[in-house]
Order: structure tokens, then sequence, then C-alpha cells
């Protein structure tokens, strides 16, 4: 399709005004959202897709109980600065195709035409499980959270169990579908306050742990920084392997960092604002995480005492420090950070869905690849985002370790799909069938480019050795990581279900520019406020 597009959009029956919708055009596709999200609004997304506290809160126990406190710290800032040279090569792919198939789109862009279905299928499938595995484990942790703070607050008397667990979880997630389905003007206005909350409640942690510590009850820079931080909790693991456990919190975190590509499409001035946000969000939640890392540590008291009774290691150093009160007061704004966390990668996810049907890539016949009328947002793809995204929870009332299993795909997919279109841009840079156009975000064909693309790949493959290893031993069914083993049955049914009947319907992205059956939404002129805050 990208070798076409030229002609495709001199062609094409209708015409804009608008500068983003004519790039959108020129990549095949008729504009059918109303661009909603400013550069405020798409920075709070970028920011909220990673949650910072609340990533954190869920995900502290590993690197502090397996690793030990100086694996916390300085793994975070190691994984923080890899995790930047991959923000930075998305952010390049997406200001140069600022479409909701994100880096599923660009990917089958970035290679030979022989290639294109395949690569898109895979890059598709990848993504779009990583993100519904990526709602589930996140929903699910929110559940969790909120029953921990339920137990605390009742001094243990309120018994957390596995059908609570499941009923709030399930619950969870259908508010947000319900949530999604606004049209995207009100999506845009709820996204704005999002940076905030996250920011601030970071914020208040870190000021509230270091006013309500005494200086002899701070652990010292040896314990933080240094040797005496270092622990080796796995029974079996060497220390080495103990330590790099550590990374599982920060790229945890730092993931789904095309989940404002794949609102492009909503967005004002898309090719800047979309890798803009990205760049802003990565560089933004990697310092402020270090930070609260070390006040954390800094903070903990005893090892030995943690997690505690609620399970969470974060949650009991606030109430050691801040009492009942204010630990859960403070609680309470963490699992809000956690909640806006699912409501952006609802958001995306059902974005990625709708893109995908859109070119044919679900045996659907593109039915979720339309938008309502209403509210001219794809309320088919969202109430399937929303369904599909509820079958892992349930699954743990069967079987929690196929319900972990399944939660454990996620970064791993999402990162083996960022780096495929990576990459296959450098591969088939000089391919005659390859036509990369660079956007405004970007890196250049030199040096710098080009070690930050390749440093982004090696350290993603590195990372994806980690994400596999079981953090326990002795192995055993329920420690078990199944991380590696469900990727790849994930990659080997795709190409499967291609080969056996999905080449007939899908043969890459697909231009939808003579396709009746979508509406052409115009866009409102912006007003003059409104300009120069774009510009």
């Amino acid at each position: 399709m990208s070798d076409e597009k030229h002609q495709i959009s001199s062609s094409s029956s209708f015409d804009t005004s608008n500068a983003d919708d004519m790039e959108l055009v020129a990549l095949g596709y008729k504009p059918s959202f109303k661009r909603e999200f400013t550069n405020l609004a798409t920075i709070s997304f970028a920011f909220s897709i990673m949650g910072l506290c609340s990533s954190i809160a869920t995900t502290f126990n590993t690197p502090l109980l397996l690793g030990g406190p100086s694996s916390v710290v300085w793994c975070w800032i190691l994984g923080a600065c890899m995790c930047f040279t991959l923000g930075s090569s998305i952010a390049e792919i997406v200001s140069a195709y600022p479409t909701c198939g994100g880096l599923y789109t660009a990917s089958a862009q970035l290679v030979p035409k022989t290639y294109r279905a395949r690569v898109g299928w895979l890059v598709g499938w990848l993504n779009i499980l990583g993100q519904i595995a990526g709602i589930s484990s996140t929903e699910f942790g929110l559940a969790n959270m909120i029953l921990a703070a339920a137990n605390i607050g009742t001094d243990g008397k309120f018994q957390i169990t596995q059908g609570k667990t499941v009923g709030l979880f399930a619950g969870l997630i259908i508010l947000h579908g319900i949530l999604n389905s606004l049209a995207t003007r009100h999506l845009a206005r709820l996204t704005k306050g999002f940076v905030f909350v996250n920011l601030g409640t970071t914020f208040v942690i870190i000021v509230v742990l270091l006013a309500k510590t005494a200086r002899s009850d701070m652990h010292p820079a040896n314990y933080v920084f240094g040797t005496a931080g270092i622990v080796n909790e796995t029974g079996g693991w060497n220390t080495g392997i103990a330590f790099l456990f550590g990374l599982l919190s920060v790229q945890w975190t730092m993931t789904d960092y095309d989940a404002t590509a794949h609102i492009s499409e909503e967005v004002r001035r898309a090719a800047y604002a979309a890798p803009s946000a990205i760049f802003i969000a990565v560089i933004g939640t990697g310092i402020f995480g270090w930070l609260l890392n070390i006040v954390l540590v800094l903070c903990s008291g005893p090892l030995e005492n943690l997690p505690g009774s609620s399970g969470s290691a974060f949650l009991e150093i606030l109430f050691l420090r801040a009492g009942k009160t204010g630990s859960l007061i403070i609680w309470t704004f963490v699992c809000l950070t956690a909640f806006f966390v699912v409501q952006t990668a609802l958001h995306a996810a059902s974005r990625t869905v709708y893109a995908f049907s859109r070119d044919h890539g679900l045996p659907d016949g593109g039915y979720f690849g339309k938008n309502s009328k209403s509210t001219q947002t794809p309320l088919r793809a969202i109430a399937l985002t929303t369904a599909v995204s509820i079958l892992p929870g349930l699954l743990d009332l069967a079987s929690p370790i196929a319900a972990n299993a399944i939660f454990s795909l996620t970064a791993m997919a999402l990162d083996l799909s960022y780096i495929i279109p990576i990459f296959c841009r450098r591969v088939f840079a000089k391919h005659p069938d390859v036509m990369f156009k660079p956007g405004p975000f970007y890196m250049g064909d030199g040096w710098m480019g080009f070690l930050c693309n390749v440093n982004c790949i090696v350290w993603t493959l590195f990372i994806c050795v980690i994400f596999s290893l079981p953090t326990v031993m002795p192995v055993t069914p329920e420690n078990m990581n199944y991380a590696s083993v469900i990727t790849v049955g994930v990659i080997a049914l795709a190409f499967a279900w291609y080969v056996l009947g999905a080449h007939k319907f899908y043969v890459g992205p697909q231009s939808n520019l003579h396709d009746g059956s979508v509406e052409v939404v115009t866009q409102d002129s912006a007003s003059d406020n409104e300009k120069k805050t774009l510009a």
C-alpha cells in the first residue's frame, strides 16, 4: 500500500483541508475519527498508560524480595535508559505512520511486498494479544490492590478470596468498557487530568515518606546503592541473576509505548504530538520512577517485615510511615492511577482491534472495523476488547496457573512486536519495495539513530530471556514462568492459522478509501486559542 499512497491520495473522491487527514489519506485510510486530543491530553495519555506509581506498587515485591534493595534502585535506572532507546525508536516510526494501527501498520510498510502480509499478521496478533493480556493483568492487579486496602482498613478482618478478586476484576473491566464508549471529545477531556494525578501522587508519596521517616530510621547509602542491599532469595539462582530480576519491574512499567500511536487518528498534529508524547513520557517515567524507588528503599524499614499481611511491600511501607489512615488515603490515589492505566490501555487496544479488522486481519469481514454513527468511535471493537479482556481473569477461577501464564504474555509479546518493525526498517532500508518517509520526529540515518535502533533490539532480546526465567527455584508447576511458552505458542498458532486459511482474507494493510460503507468525518476548525496551543 505504501508505494501507491500518493496516487491514492490524489485520486480519492473526497478532499480535506486538514493536514492530519491529508496524511491519513496518503496512507490509504479515510478520516473516521474526530481529532479531539490536544497536546496535553496526548501527553497525559502517554504517561497514564505506564501508570508510574501504580505499576511500581504492583511489581515492587519482585526486585525487592528477590534481588534486594540495590537491585530495585540500579536495575530501574539501567532499564529506564535502555527503554529510552526503544521509546525513541518507536516514536520515530509512529511519526512516519500516524495511524491507529500503530506499529502493526508500520511493520507491513517496512518490508518488501513478498513479506508484507506475514509480517503484518505476526505483529498484529502479538500486539493485540499483548495489549489484552496487559489490560487483564493490570485490572487483576488493581482488584488485588483494592482488596489489600480493605484488609488493612479492617485490621485483617476482611478476608481476600479468589471469588471476591475475580468478581471485582470483572466489574472493573465492564466499567472501563462503558467509559470507553464515550465520544472522543469526552475521552480527551477525561484524559487531560490523568497525568496530574499520576505525577502528583508520586510526588506526595516521596514527600510523605521522607517527612514521616526519622533520620535514624532511614537506611544507609550502602543499603540503598551498595553491596549491603544485595540479597538472593531465589532459592537457587546465582546472585547475578537474582539481581537482574530487578529489571522485571521497570520493564513491566515502561511498556505499551505504542499506545499513543493507536489514538493518533484522534490526535491533532499527530505526526508531532504522538511521538513527542511517547518521548516525554519515557523520560518522565524513568526519572520520577527512579526517585520513587530510591525513597521507598530508603524508608522501607526491616526487609524481613516485608511484604506484610497485605501482600504488598509498597503498601506496607506506606502503612509503616504514614499510619493506617494516611496510607489508605494515598493508596486510594495509587489505585486511581491504576484505574487510569486500564482506561487508556483499553482505549488503545480497541483502536488496534478496529485497525486490524479494518485491514481484514480478523475473520469478521471488517465488522469490528467500523465506527458508530452516534459517537464516531468503534463501539463494536470496544465491546469485543472488553469481553475478551475478561476471559483471562475468569480463568483464574478454574486455574490460577493458567491465568498467570496468560498475564505473563504481556511484556514479552508487546516488546517483540516493537522490535520487529524497528529491525525491518534497518534491514530493508534500501529495498526498492520499501519507502520509509521520515516524519517530523526523526533521529536520522547517521550513527545515533542506527545505534539507538540496534541497542533497543539487542536489549529487548536480552530482556526476553530474563522474562522467560522462573524467579524461584526449584521450579514447580505453580511457580513456573510460562511467558516464553505462551509467546512462542502465540507465534506458532498465528502462523498456522495464516497458512491454513487466514491468507485468503488477509493480504496486509488495505486501503478503505473506496469503501462506501465507511463515512468520512469532517474536522471542526480549531479555535484561535487551540491553534496557538497546538503551535
